[in-house]
């Protein structure tokens, strides 16, 4: 279940894999099983550094109880937009593609039977994406709603055993090709457009290359 990564758009620079888990934490999670895998969607965190991470199932998905000794795989897409030949120097040349970035974290799932660490899980989702809120939500149930809340998820970890990264942000390309796509994403007018490029202005090596 690997990751097809021409070495053109390998990367293993941590700090940038890190950076894309934390700014898309909403993940693809996936575990093999026949005749399908099971398959979810759902938020991650890095924790520990970046040794391991944190999400919940609900408790009804029924996911949770099929990953016990089963090596799962959480999927990160970062921004990612279409290209258009006609923006490079030699568009005749060229075809369409579509530039993206994209982390594979392999793992076991450990899922939690202490409350306490399913609690915490539950607290680090909502400081993660209410901390920066002028009014940030707090959780104030009474004890009564908060355990039945807690009862209806399942916590759990995944220590990364594996990382699979493919960053294609036309390094296959010349620089001034490279600066052109750049230049023609940030006037497409959409949010992952403008981010695609911010992202291969930063990773695709536009900065301290020479010109061809």
């Amino acid at each position: 279940m690997a990751l097809y990564v021409p070495q053109s758009f390998s990367v293993d620079d941590r700090t940038a894999i890190n950076r894309l888990i934390r700014d898309h934490p909403f993940a693809t999670l996936v575990t093999p099983a026949t005749p399908e895998p099971w398959v979810s969607h759902l938020p991650l965190l890095l924790k520990d550094g970046d040794s391991r991470l944190i999400g919940h199932f609900a408790r009804a998905n029924p996911h949770w109880e099929h990953v016990g000794g089963i090596g799962s795989i959480a999927i990160f897409h970062g921004p990612h937009a279409y290209v258009s030949p006609s923006w490079y120097e030699e568009p005749a040349q060229a075809v369409p593609t579509w530039n993206f970035t994209s982390v594979h974290v392999h793992g076991p799932l450990a899922i939690f039977d202490d409350a306490t660490k399913t609690r915490g899980v539950l607290d680090a989702l909502i400081d993660r994406f209410e901390n920066h809120r002028p009014a940030p939500w707090k959780l104030a149930l009474s004890d009564r709603q908060r355990d039945a809340m807690m009862g209806a998820i399942v916590g759990f970890e995944m220590p990364i055993r594996r990382i699979d990264a493919k960053f294609k942000l036309s390094q296959n390309r010349s620089r001034d090709d490279r600066l052109r796509v750049i230049e023609a994403l940030g006037c497409e007018g959409y949010s992952a457009a403008t981010e695609t490029a911010a992202w291969m202005q930063a990773y695709a090596g536009v900065s301290d290359e020479r010109s061809d």
